[in-house]
């Protein structure tokens, strides 16, 4: 039986997993070719070796127009769409059916989480961060890749979501944000001595839809890892790591 199990002791992210998921594929090239012909309108994706304190793995950007998501991508161009725009989106993706279901059914984790945080229905919420285009390009990745590794069962370490305070398009928020809060009710997870956001709502949600099981699990005898290096700079390495057992 082929695992696939999850440590998130530096949180959770979409662009993360992608990036640790892509490191488990032998020809890493070709399927980040396939990446960038699934269709997502103006969406590139790139790669990057990257090392941290003598961690060693992979970071994925995405741009859009041309522009990296985070760091120079203006704030007011990304999308706000609703959940029926994300649809048109995914139905048009050069992707299976079965990843075209999965990334849908993870937007609605994330819309069911948004209307509780903002006492409104499913279809009024407005997706900023989520739903945006580098968001709907890590989802879909996400997808992609999980279908490619083929695992019988996926399992994840509980989720170390970091502490404090996190600034979003709605302010400034208590860490875990509420939207990622209510994502991760029933899922184990804790706060230590980082400050800032570990876990994302796109993170939280890609492991609250795939993942069996929390639990934590011995990876000494793993066939592979790969990890997926996080974009911000925290006491210690950000990056999730993913083994294949």
């Amino acid at each position: 039986m082929k695992t696939l199990y999850f440590d998130c002791g530096m949180g959770a992210a979409g662009d993360m997993i992608c990036a640790a998921l892509l490191e488990l594929i032998l020809d890493q090239e070709t399927t980040l070719k396939k990446l960038n012909q699934i269709g997502i309108p103006e969406v590139e994706y790139q790669t990057k070796k990257e090392q941290k304190q003598q961690i060693t793995g992979t970071s994925m950007h995405v741009k859009i127009h041309g522009r990296q998501e985070e760091s120079d991508y203006p704030t007011h161009i990304h999308l706000h769409m609703k959940l029926e725009d994300i649809q048109k989106i995914i139905s048009a993706l050069n992707v299976s059916d079965r990843v075209k279901t999965s990334v849908m059914d993870i937007y609605q984790i994330i819309a069911q989480a948004e209307s509780r945080a903002h006492n409104c229905t499913v279809e009024e919420v407005h997706f900023h961060e989520v739903g945006a285009m580098d968001a709907i390009a890590d989802i879909t990745a996400a997808c992609v890749l999980i279908e490619e590794i083929g695992p019988d069962i996926i399992l994840a370490s509980p989720v170390h979501v970091g502490k404090g305070t996190v600034a979003c398009a709605h302010g400034i928020l208590p860490v875990p944000a509420p939207a990622t809060a209510n994502i991760l009710k029933d899922i184990p997870y804790y706060s230590e001595d980082i400050e800032g956001e570990l876990c994302t709502p796109t993170g939280a949600a890609l492991l609250k839809y795939f993942v069996k099981s929390f639990q934590t699990q011995d990876v000494s005898f793993a066939a592979a890892v790969g990890r997926g290096m996080g974009k911000r700079e925290f006491q210690r390495p950000s990056y999730i790591a993913a083994y294949l057992i």
